[in-house]
C-alpha cells in the first residue's frame, strides 16, 4: 500500500493519539509493544475507552454505552482480551428477539415470519417471493441506488414495510433514501424463500442463536473494565489522570497543521511528527485544524452525517424476592412506533455483577436514536428526565414492564452521546476519498468508529484493530486490512483512494470464497466473520 508518503517512522518521532477509546488505547498498546516510547494519549473525559466505558449509578448498577458484547474478528484482539482479563468474563448465549404485534417473534426475523398474524406473515411472504423473481418495486440489489431501494429489492414490500423501514429508521434516525447500499454488504443474510415458507407451512422454529452463536463479558465492570485495564499497561494507575503516555481531562481545540502542534483548553501543547485521531472526522476539519486547510476539504467533511443518541439504564427490583432477571433474552429489537428505544438489551443477564444484587434486581438498558429527522422530547434543552420517561411508558406498550411495575424502579441512569452512529451516506465514501488521503500528507490518520466513519467496521474489537494496524502500517510499513480503503498514484501523479471491501467488515454471515476480498491475512487479523456481533439489523444470520 503507498500513498506516496512516508510510510514508517523512526523511533524519535513524536507521536501524538487524540482519544483514549478503543483506537487510540490500540495504537497506544501497539506502540508500546513495538518499543516505540515517545508518543501520548490525549482525552477530554475524566476516564478511558470512550464510548465503551462503563458507568456505575448510585443505586449500584452497572451500565454499558450501548449494547456491547465481545466478540474478535482478530486473532490479536483475542490474545490482548486473554492478557488483560484471563478468566475474569462471562460466556453468554445469544438470545435475540424481535418485538412486533403485541408479540416476541424469535431472531433473526426472516427465518420466523410464522410468528406474525397470518395477514402480515403472507405480505411478507408473497413481497418476498416477488422480491427474489425480480417483480418488487425494485428489480435487484444490484439496481439499487441507497438503502431504501436495496431493502425493498432484497426483502420485499411486506418485511419492508412492517419491519426493515421502521426499524432502520429507529436506528439511524435517518431515512434510508440517504443511506448508501455499500456499507451492508454481508451484513444483511440472503434470504432463502424455501426456508421462510417451509417454517411457516410446517411451523418449524428456526432460531439464531445457541452454543455456537456466543459472545463474552468482562465478570465484573460491563465492558470498560476490558478498556480501563489498558490503563496500568500505559502506566496509568486507577484514579490518576496523568502518566508518562496517557494525559485525561485535556480537551483539544486547535491542531496546527503546519507547525505541527496540538494545543488544549486549559492553554497547553505538544507538538507531533504523526498525530493519530479518533475525535469526529467532520469536528476535526471544520473546528480544530488550523493552518492551510483547503475550505473545500473543510466543506467535504461537514457533511458527513450522524445521529445522536440516549442511552437510557432502567434497574428493578426482581418482581419476586430471589427470582433475579425475569427472562433469558439478551437483547430485542423494536421496530413498532408504540417504544421510542430501537433496542433495548437485559445487561443483567451479561454477568451476574451488574446489578447490586443478582438476586433480586435486573436491569434493561434501552437505546434512542436522535438527529434532526427525528427529534426526541429531550432534544430541546437535552431534556433526559423526558427521554427517560417516555422509555419507561415504552417499556410497558412494549411488555416489558407489567401494569404497576414502576414501583419496582430503582435506577434511572442515562448518557447523551453526541455521536452515536456514523451514517454511512449516499455521499460518504466519496467525501472519505477526498478527506483521508489530504490528511495523511500532512502526517494525520483519522482513524475509528467518527474518526474513519465507516459504520461497517466500528464495532469495538474494529476500532481498537485499526488503532493497531495503523501503527503496524507506520512502525512496520504492513498494510491496513480493516478500513477498506487503499491510495494508489495515479498516471497523473495524484493520489487516488479506493474503497474495498473489508476482510473483517460485517456482522456474522459466513462469506462465501468468491466473495472475500484479495488481501494478505496475517496473524494480526486473520478470523473470518465472528459469529455474533454488536449489529443493529435484527435480519442478520449467524453461520448456519
Amino acid at each position: 500500500m503507498s500513498n506516496g508518503q512516508k510510510t514508517t517512522i523512526s523511533g524519535d518521532d513524536r507521536v501524538v493519539v487524540i482519544g483514549a477509546g478503543p483506537t487510540g488505547l490500540g495504537a497506544g498498546y501497539r506502540l508500546k509493544e513495538l518499543g516505540h516510547r515517545n508518543f501520548r494519549l490525549y482525552d477530554r473525559n475524566p476516564y478511558i475507552g470512550g464510548l465503551a466505558h462503563s458507568f456505575v449509578d448510585e443505586a449500584g448498577f452497572t451500565w454499558d454505552i450501548g449494547g456491547h458484547v465481545m466478540f474478535s474478528h482478530y486473532t490479536y484482539y483475542d490474545r490482548v482480551f486473554d492478557r488483560l482479563m484471563g478468566d475474569e468474563f462471562t460466556l453468554n448465549n445469544r438470545e435475540s428477539w424481535v418485538r412486533m404485534f403485541d408479540r416476541w417473534v424469535p431472531y433473526p426475523f426472516q427465518n420466523n415470519i410464522r410468528y406474525l398474524p397470518r395477514q402480515a406473515a403472507y405480505e411478507c411472504l408473497s413481497g418476498l417471493i416477488k422480491a427474489q423473481h425480480g417483480k418488487g418495486r425494485v428489480a435487484s440489489p444490484a439496481v439499487a441506488r441507497n438503502f431504501g431501494e436495496f431493502i425493498d429489492a432484497v426483502f420485499g414490500e411486506g418485511i419492508a414495510r412492517h419491519f426493515m423501514r421502521p426499524y432502520n429508521f429507529k436506528v439511524w434516525a435517518h431515512p434510508p433514501e440517504m443511506m448508501n447500499k455499500q456499507w451492508i454488504g454481508e451484513r444483511v443474510a440472503v434470504l432463502d424463500v424455501d426456508r421462510a415458507l417451509r417454517n411457516v407451512l410446517l411451523e418449524q422454529d428456526d432460531f439464531g442463536w445457541g452454543p455456537n452463536n456466543q459472545f463474552k463479558f468482562p465478570l465484573r465492570g460491563g465492558t470498560g473494565e476490558f478498556y480501563r485495564r489498558f490503563g496500568p499497561v500505559l502506566g496509568l494507575r486507577d484514579g490518576e489522570t496523568e502518566s508518562e503516555h496517557v494525559a485525561l481531562n485535556r480537551k483539544i481545540v486547535a491542531v496546527d497543521v503546519d507547525a505541527k502542534t496540538v494545543r488544549f483548553a486549559d492553554g497547553s501543547s505538544d507538538r507531533y511528527d504523526v498525530l493519530i485521531s479518533a475525535m469526529p472526522l467532520d469536528v476535526l476539519c471544520r473546528d480544530v485544524l488550523k493552518g492551510s486547510v483547503p475550505d473545500s476539504l473543510r466543506a467535504a467533511a461537514a457533511r458527513l452525517l450522524h445521529s445522536s443518541g440516549y442511552m437510557v439504564g432502567i434497574g428493578l427490583r426482581s418482581r419476586a424476592p430471589g427470582a433475579g432477571t425475569p427472562d433469558t433474552k439478551s437483547w430485542m429489537y423494536f421496530p413498532e412506533d408504540n417504544c421510542p428505544f430501537y433496542r433495548v438489551t437485559y445487561l443483567s443477564n451479561y454477568s451476574p455483577h451488574m446489578t447490586p444484587d443478582r438476586d433480586n434486581y435486573y436491569s434493561l438498558l434501552c437505546e434512542v436514536s436522535e438527529s434532526a429527522f427525528k427529534p426526541t422530547p429531550g432534544r430541546e434543552g437535552r431534556n433526559t428526565d423526558a427521554v427517560i420517561e417516555d422509555v419507561i411508558t415504552g417499556l410497558e406498550n412494549a411488555g416489558l414492564l407489567e401494569a404497576g411495575e414502576r414501583a419496582n424502579i430503582v435506577s434511572r441512569w442515562c448518557y447523551y452521546a453526541d455521536y452515536s452512529y456514523p451514517t454511512p451516506s449516499v455521499e460518504r465514501d466519496d467525501i472519505l476519498a477526498e478527506v483521508i488521503p489530504w490528511l495523511e500528507t500532512r502526517g494525520i490518520y483519522s482513524r475509528g468508529r467518527f474518526g474513519m466513519w465507516k459504520y461497517e467496521v466500528s464495532n469495538t474489537d474494529h476500532t481498537l484493530m485499526q488503532g493497531v494496524e495503523l501503527v503496524n502500517r507506520l512502525l512496520l510499513g504492513e498494510p491496513e486490512t480493516t478500513i477498506g480503503m487503499q491510495y494508489r498514484v495515479t498516471a497523473d501523479g495524484r493520489n487516488a483512494a479506493v474503497h474495498e471491501r473489508s476482510a473483517h467488515a460485517g456482522s456474522g454471515e459466513k462469506k462465501p470464497a468468491s466473495a472475500a476480498p484479495a488481501v494478505v491475512v496475517r496473524a494480526i487479523g486473520d478470523r473470518e466473520e465472528a459469529d455474533v456481533s454488536e449489529e443493529e439489523l435484527g435480519v442478520t444470520q449467524g453461520r448456519g
